[in-house]
C-alpha cells in the first residue's frame, strides 16, 4: 500500500480520495433527489430512471470522447510537455462543445422518437417527455461538464472536480425543493421542475468547471488555443480517443436497447430498475474512483517512464477496489429493505430489488476487474483492444444474451442481471490477461513516448 500512498500528486490515494468523496456524496444527494421525485408519484421515478438510462448513455460518449485527450494529458505531464499536454485539453475541450451542440439539437427535436424506439410504457411515456425534453436539450451541458472535469483530473487536481460536483448537487437539491414543490413563491412546476433543476446546477458547475480548466495549467488558456488546429495533437489523440469513442458509443447504444427490453417488461420492472440504479451506484462508488485514478496515475507514470510502478501498482489497486466494491455491496444487501423503503411503499418492488441486490455480490466484482484493467490498458495506449473486445462482448453477451433470458425465457430482470454478470467477468478476464502479457514491455525507459503498447 506505501506506493499507493505518498505525498506525490499522482499517487493513487491522492487522486483517489476527492473523488471517492464526491461520488460519496454525489450518491447520497441522488438519493434524496430520487425521494423528492418520488414524491411526486411512482411513475414519475420511473420515467427519470428510464431518461437517465439514455442520459447515462450519453454520459459515458462524452466521457470517452474526452478520454483520449485526459490519458494523453496525463502522460505528456507525466513527461514533462505542458506544451503538447496544454494543446491536447483545449482541442479536446472545442471538439466536445460541437459534439454537445449536436447532441442538443437531436434530442430537442426527436424527444417522442427517442421514448418510442426506447419502448417506454404509456403510463409513463407523458412525464418522461417532459423530462426528456428539458433536459436532452441542455445536454451541451453534460458535454462540458465531462470534458472539463476529465482534463482537470488528468491534471492530478481532482480535489477541484470533487468540490465543484458536491457544489453542483446541493444546488440541484434547493432547486429541486423550490421547483417540484412551489416553495418561495415558485410555481409548482412537478416533473418540469426536475428538468430546469437539473439543467440550471449543471450550468453553473460547467461555467466553474470551464474556468478552473483555463487556469490548469502554469499559464492561462487563450482563445486562441481553443480554435488551433494541431495535425500532430489530434492524431495522438484519435488514437487513443477514437476507439474510446467507438466503445463508449457501443456501450451507450447497448445500454439504450436492453433498456427498451426492461420496458417492455412492464411498470415493474421499470420502477425496481430505476431505485436500483440509484442504490446500486453505492456499491460500485469506491470502486469507481479507483479505476479512475487508476488510469490517471498509470497514464502519468507510463509517460514519465515509470512502467515498472505503473504495472505493479494497478494490481494492487484491483486487490482494494475489489474487497472495497464487496463491503458496499454487502452493506446494502444488510440494509437494502430498508433503504429501498425510504423510495416506495409498494411490496413487490422492495422483493425484487432487495433479491437484485444480493445478485450484486457476484456482478460487482467482475465489474472492478473489468473497469480497472480496462483502464490501465486505456492508460497506456491499448484501446483498441479494449473497444474490440467490449463491442463483441456488450452486443453478443450483454445484449444478446439479456434477451434470450429476459425477454424469451422470461427471466425478467434476473435474466438482465445474468447477462451483466457474464458480460462483466468476460470483459474483465480478457483485459486482465491482456495487462499480465504486457509485463515483460512493462520496462522503465529513460526517453518518454506517448504512442502506446504494442502488446
Amino acid at each position: 500500500m506505501a506506493s499507493l500512498r505518498n505525498n506525490d500528486t499522482y499517487s493513487l490515494y491522492n487522486l483517489a480520495w476527492p473523488i471517492m468523496l464526491e461520488m460519496s456524496l454525489q450518491f447520497m444527494i441522488g438519493t434524496v433527489d430520487t425521494i423528492m421525485v418520488s414524491r411526486i408519484s411512482d411513475e414519475a421515478v420511473a420515467a427519470v430512471g428510464i431518461c437517465n438510462q439514455f442520459f447515462a448513455a450519453l454520459f459515458v460518449l462524452f466521457t470517452m470522447i474526452s478520454g483520449g485527450a485526459g490519458i494523453l494529458v496525463a502522460q505528456k505531464l507525466g513527461a514533462g510537455n505542458e506544451l503538447e499536454a496544454r494543446k491536447a485539453a483545449s482541442l479536446a475541450f472545442s471538439f466536445n462543445v460541437m459534439i454537445g451542440i449536436a447532441v442538443s439539437l437531436v434530442v430537442h427535436f426527436n424527444t417522442d422518437l427517442i421514448l418510442t424506439l426506447m419502448q417506454v410504457p404509456p403510463e409513463i411515456k407523458p412525464l418522461a417527455q417532459q423530462y426528456l425534453y428539458i433536459v436532452g436539450s441542455g445536454a451541451i451541458m453534460m458535454a462540458l461538464l465531462q470534458v472539463c472535469s476529465n482534463i482537470i483530473r488528468n491534471t492530478g487536481n481532482t480535489k477541484a472536480t470533487m468540490m465543484i460536483a458536491i457544489g453542483m448537487n446541493l444546488i440541484h437539491i434547493v432547486f429541486n425543493y423550490v421547483f417540484i414543490f412551489g416553495s418561495f413563491g415558485f410555481p409548482e412546476l412537478g416533473m418540469v421542475g426536475v428538468g430546469i433543476s437539473t439543467v440550471l446546477s449543471r450550468t453553473l458547475a460547467a461555467l466553474m468547471l470551464f474556468i478552473i480548466l483555463l487556469n490548469s495549467f502554469s499559464s492561462r488558456l487563450t482563445f486562441a488555443e481553443f480554435v488551433r488546429w494541431n495535425k500532430k495533437i489530434v492524431k495522438e489523440i484519435a488514437k487513443i480517443g477514437v476507439p474510446l469513442a467507438l466503445g463508449g458509443g457501443t456501450y451507450s447504444i447497448t445500454q439504450l436497447v436492453i433498456a427498451a427490453f426492461i420496458g417492455t417488461m412492464g411498470a415493474l420492472e421499470l420502477a425496481t430498475r430505476s431505485y436500483l440504479s440509484t442504490v446500486e451506484s453505492f456499491a460500485f462508488l469506491f470502486g469507481m474512483a479507483i479505476a479512475m485514478a487508476v488510469q490517471i496515475r498509470t497514464a502519468h507514470l507510463y509517460g514519465s517512464g515509470k512502467r515498472k510502478e505503473a504495472y505493479s501498482d494497478v494490481w494492487k489497486a484491483l486487490k482494494w477496489g475489489i474487497v472495497l466494491v464487496e463491503v458496499n455491496t454487502l452493506i446494502l444487501v444488510i440494509l437494502g429493505k430498508y433503504i429501498l423503503n425510504w423510495f416506495t411503499s409498494d411490496e413487490s418492488i422492495i422483493a425484487l430489488g432487495v433479491f437484485l441486490l444480493i445478485i450484486n455480490i457476484v456482478l460487482q466484482p467482475g465489474k472492478m476487474m473489468n473497469m480497472t484493467m480496462g483502464n490501465a490498458l486505456n492508460a497506456v495506449g491499448q484501446t483498441r483492444y479494449v473497444m474490440i473486445t467490449s463491442i463483441i462482448s456488450m452486443w453478443l453477451v450483454s445484449v444478446g444474451l439479456a434477451y434470450v433470458l429476459g425477454i424469451v425465457l422470461e427471466m425478467g430482470l434476473l435474466g438482465v442481471y445474468i447477462a451483466m454478470i457474464v458480460d462483466e467477468y468476460l470483459r474483465g478476464i480478457l483485459v486482465a490477461l491482456r495487462w499480465r502479457k504486457g509485463k515483460g514491455q512493462m520496462r522503465d525507459v529513460p526517453v518518454p513516448v506517448s504512442n502506446g503498447l504494442s502488446l
